[in-house]
């Protein structure tokens, strides 16, 4: 029977997390310690779904600026949600890590899963690298199993939000550009708007997280938004009512519908121009005094730092990931706002899949399902090469991307 494969896409925010198999799917796990401010108790991993009151939850995050440099807060959450049930020696891993993760951090990985854990196998990559061995072409309705020469992959998550064009499978690294905007980011701006304009709400990030994600919507014409915000009553089809949760009867806020009934003593929080003034971040971090071009602009910059032959190529074959690509209208912005930008010759192709959020692990699992047992030994390095040859032999097979 062949080793069983797990594969941990381990996101700054959220880990994925299944063992390899044609029809498996990951587990999604926060990558977080938190810990109540009422009952004390503290919530590692996936214990944080079974908590009843998210009121001022203290985080403890592994990562920090989008590296993962709290091994011991990480090593309690593997041990505690992930490795609980398996037998590492008899196991590969195949496991994500930030895009350019400096060396003394990626020596740090090879260590904690060779010596520690003690793993048969393991295969370091990134999750935009994973996202290739997908079905792509069906993403944008071409013939199935067709491969595109060149793929341009937008990774927006929670730390950063990376644009790395691929030429035939491999990274063009000249093209590579992060931006320093993701959803920590929108999210922290979020409690400091609602915190000057409402409730104090600089320690409820677990609510206004969700918020967030029930509320916020990426406009298309931010000034007609604008414009409609300024009207009073009906006139007003933006604001938005959330409900905040009072955690007696209610464990999770939600957005009150048109026509329902108020509740006494139901705490409302008035959502008006922050719904898209808020994610607008994405497409122009200059709001906020980040001098740096927001999402579209940096898809030509990252395209025109490549070879001007397969220009055409990378705009016509854009896939977006992340939890960011959740948002709705993320998509059509980034399409109209390209085409603003890029001469009319080129055409733009802009595909999200079913779920963002996993389609990196999807492609992970599609990999070891595919792959030959000599494929795999090719791929992975064995735990006995490690002991002999030390992490060089993780730089030769994994590269320094």
């Amino acid at each position: 029977m062949p080793a069983p494969t797990i594969i941990l896409d381990n996101g700054a925010h959220t880990m994925k997390v299944g063992i390899s198999s044609e029809y498996s799917t990951p587990r999604l796990v926060p990558n977080a310690i938190a810990r109540g401010k009422k009952d004390k108790r503290q919530y590692i991993g996936h214990e944080l779904d079974d908590c009843t009151d998210a009121s001022s939850l203290y985080y403890r995050l592994p990562f920090e600026k989008g590296l993962l440099v709290h091994w011991g807060l990480e090593r309690t959450i593997w041990d505690h949600s992930l490795f609980q049930k398996i037998d590492p020696k008899s196991t590969r891993l195949l496991i994500t890590e930030p895009c350019f993760n400096p060396p003394n951090l990626q020596d740090s990985y090879d260590q904690v899963i060779f010596e520690e854990y003690q793993f048969g196998a393991c295969h370091r990559t990134t999750a935009p690298q994973l996202c290739l061995y997908n079905e792509l072409s069906g993403l944008f309705g071409d013939k199935l199993g067709s491969i595109p020469d060149c793929t341009l992959v937008v990774d927006s998550s929670y730390s950063f939000t990376y644009i790395v064009p691929f030429l035939r499978g491999q990274p063009v690294l000249k093209g590579i550009r992060r931006l320093n905007v993701g959803g920590k980011l929108l999210t922290n701006h979020l409690k400091e708007v609602v915190s000057f304009r409402s409730y104090d709400m600089m320690e409820e990030t677990y609510i206004i997280n969700d918020v967030k994600e029930q509320c916020c919507y990426i406009s298309q014409d931010v000034y007609r938004d604008l414009d409609i915000c300024k009207k009073q009553g009906i006139k007003n089809s933006i604001i938005q009512e959330y409900v905040l949760s009072d955690f007696v009867h209610t464990t999770k806020g939600h957005v009150r519908t048109a026509g329902s009934a108020s509740i006494e003593n139901q705490q409302v929080l008035l959502m008006n121009n922050e719904r898209f003034m808020i994610p607008e971040i994405l497409m122009h971090p200059s709001d906020i005094g980040i001098d740096q071009a927001g999402i579209p602009e940096a898809i030509t910059q990252s395209v025109l730092a490549c070879e001007s032959s397969i220009h055409g190529l990378l705009y016509a074959n854009i896939v977006l990931v992340g939890g960011n690509a959740n948002i709705p209208g993320y998509m059509e912005r980034i399409e109209h706002d390209l085409r603003l930008l890029v001469p009319s010759k080129f055409d733009i192709r802009i595909a999200t899949p079913p779920d963002p959020v996993t389609f990196s692990w999807e492609g992970g699992n599609r990999f070891v399902s595919l792959s030959s047992k000599s494929e795999l030994q090719k791929t992975f390095v064995q735990r006995k090469e490690y002991l002999e040859y030390g992490s060089n032999i993780c730089r030769r097979k994994f590269g320094t991307f």
